[in-house]
């Protein structure tokens, strides 16, 4: 006759806050933080001016008070985004963000 022993084994987890929650507790990187976000802002506000497939090739760049950069999935996304640059600039105005300029970039894989 056996008898079967079962163990309930809970690995030790440590206390670890998440990325956000401690880059939010560290001063020097609460800026960063709020520069990701306003670029994240900056590509929702000038989503609607760009054509169906492009919005999948870009994502937002870095955000700085220089202007904000765009990273263009290839030249032929990057070479539309430069047409359309008159009509991103009038986007983030009409949502009240203040950008300089829009720099683009083709982002490297």
């Amino acid at each position: 006759m056996s008898r079967k022993t079962t163990f309930n084994f809970k690995p030790s987890v440590p206390d670890v806050p998440g990325l956000t929650a401690a880059l939010s507790r560290a001063t020097p990187l609460v800026s960063l933080l709020q520069r990701l976000e306003a670029s994240k802002q900056c590509l929702e506000a000038v989503r609607a001016v760009l054509p169906a497939g492009l919005a999948a090739h870009v994502r937002p760049g870095p955000l700085d008070d220089e202007g904000w950069t765009l990273l263009a999935a290839n030249s032929a996304v990057s070479a539309k985004l430069r047409q359309l640059h008159p009509h991103l600039m009038e986007a983030l105005r009409q949502k009240g963000l203040k950008v300089n300029a829009i720099r683009v970039r083709v982002q490297t894989q």
